[in-house]
């Protein structure tokens, strides 16, 4: 008020060595923009925010040299704050600066710059400012680039917090492959498939094998690097603990990849490794008869079902037995089922081999409606010698049902006397202490041809009996 300016900046110089408040500074500063004391000013923010470093000193500052058209500020701001404590807006008023100078690629290379440095949870307004300034300034490429930037700064934030969350991993990946940049692909998927399972269980390595394939399949669809797709499944393959468990996925497309190069050698050298894998098997099989070699598939399954230990051998030998029957070798496919009912007698071979028969007529119907039912003839023989009376039920009811198509009301009247009569019995199943006997009901069936032979077995039961007190009298 009494225009004395050098008493005033003498104290306010004298206050400022006690660091005071913001207010204090703020005072100051306005004194000396007052009076057109533009260095001054600028002096005084200096000392300002080596005092309080906070982002919004530096933004008053940053305003300040604004007016007076001073790039330089922003740089001495990005540089003094560093990473850690930068702020989303220094960016922005540093941009706008940009743009209202009509500098609008070096706008663009500011915003891009910020958002790489500045995590996803402190950049949502700078993420807005630049989709805003690409709809202004910037053509299509430029508002995806927006877009694929936000949604990248998203997958990086939720990877720290779980970085082997393998959704989170593919999601990325295909962003990437959009983007057309198969370097950055290449980094996401070399990440990605860093993150190993914890454990080595399979379930926990289903979708981190899916990773190693579809990098595979980019590499050798889109980037057409064949050697690098050959090195990517090789080393997916070294990897699995294969004495626990293994993909025969990751062998079939492996070995399918090197016939699409021509490599037939190194397809049947993969397969063939796949030893104790039904469906690699099965499949190593198919490529030799999809190439031609119809010896050599036989000689794969031959060799398939001869392996001591085997994952699912029941569909090892049905491939075998489809693979004869559809060549239309009906005596290799009959001598097939014998040999796995050598192995089995399980009644769902003897009914499948019964139907085989049916079905392999071979220009004589009678013949095979008769080989037919002496399968089940046999199969029946067989459950009744072993005591299988689940299973003889099941052999009867599509024995009746064979009979019923193909055979006469006689022949369907002799099926039909043999099933069995349903009756609740009860047996004991333990003593309990104190407790007495525990029982418990259950249904049992009753043979007719079973019970017809009991009266010999009680004959013979008494000729034993009678036997013994002889041998004792005497």
């Amino acid at each position: 008020m009494l225009g004395n300016v050098a008493n005033a900046r003498q104290i306010f110089e004298r206050w400022m060595q006690w660091e005071p408040d913001e207010s204090a500074w703020n005072a100051y500063i306005k004194m000396e923009k007052r009076y057109n004391e533009i260095d001054r000013a600028r002096a005084i923010y200096e000392r300002f925010v080596n005092v309080h470093p906070e982002p919004k000193n530096w933004l008053k500052w940053i305003k300040f040299e604004e007016e007076q058209n001073n790039l330089e500020i922003f740089s001495q701001a990005i540089e003094t704050l560093g990473d850690d404590h930068m702020d989303q807006k220094i960016f922005i008023a540093f941009a706008k600066f940009e743009t209202r100078l009509k500098e609008f690629e070096r706008a663009r290379v500011i915003y891009k710059y910020s958002l790489e440095k500045l995590p996803r949870s402190k950049s949502e307004s700078l993420y807005n400012a630049y989709t805003q300034f690409e709809k202004q300034y910037g053509d299509k490429d430029g508002i995806e680039d927006v877009v694929v930037g936000k949604r990248r700064a998203q997958y990086e934030e939720e990877l720290k917090t779980n970085s082997k969350n393998y959704d989170i991993w593919f999601d990325y990946a295909r962003l990437e492959e959009n983007a057309g940049d198969s370097q950055k692909v290449r980094e996401i998927y070399e990440r990605a498939i860093a993150q190993m399972p914890p454990t080595q269980e399979k379930r926990f390595w289903r979708r981190y094998i899916y990773l190693w394939i579809y990098y595979a399949l980019y590499e050798e669809l889109e980037t057409m690097d064949y050697e690098r797709t050959r090195q990517i499944y090789q080393e997916c393959i070294k990897l699995i603990p294969h004495k626990k468990f293994t993909f025969a996925k990751m062998w079939l497309l492996y070995a399918q990849f090197e016939v699409r190069q021509l490599n037939l050698q190194a397809a049947r050298k993969t397969l063939g490794n796949a030893i104790a894998n039904c469906y690699a098997w099965i499949k190593f099989a198919e490529l030799e008869r999809m190439l031609g070699d119809y010896d050599r598939c036989r000689a794969i399954f031959e060799l398939a079902v001869e392996q001591p230990i085997l994952d699912m051998p029941e569909l090892l030998w049905k491939a075998y037995i489809d693979f004869e029957f559809s060549e239309e070798e009906f005596n290799k496919t009959r001598l097939l089922y014998e040999r796995l009912l050598e192995k089995t007698g399980h009644v769902k071979v003897w009914i499948s081999f019964a139907q085989f028969e049916l079905n392999a007529d071979e220009g004589n119907r009678e013949i095979a409606v008769e080989r037919a039912r002496k399968v089940f003839e046999k199969a029946y023989a067989s459950m009744k010698e072993k005591e299988l009376k689940e299973e003889r039920v099941l052999l009867l009811e599509s024995w009746k049902e064979f009979e019923s198509n193909n055979g006469t009301e006689e022949m369907l009247s002799a099926v039909e006397a043999k099933m069995p009569k349903v009756v609740k019995k009860r047996r004991k199943l333990e003593e309990t202490d104190g407790q007495g006997v525990v029982w418990e009901e259950y249904f049992d069936y009753i043979f007719p041809d079973d019970q017809a032979q009991q009266p010999n077995f009680r004959l013979l039961a008494i000729a034993h009996a009678w036997r013994a007190q002889v041998c004792f009298t005497h």
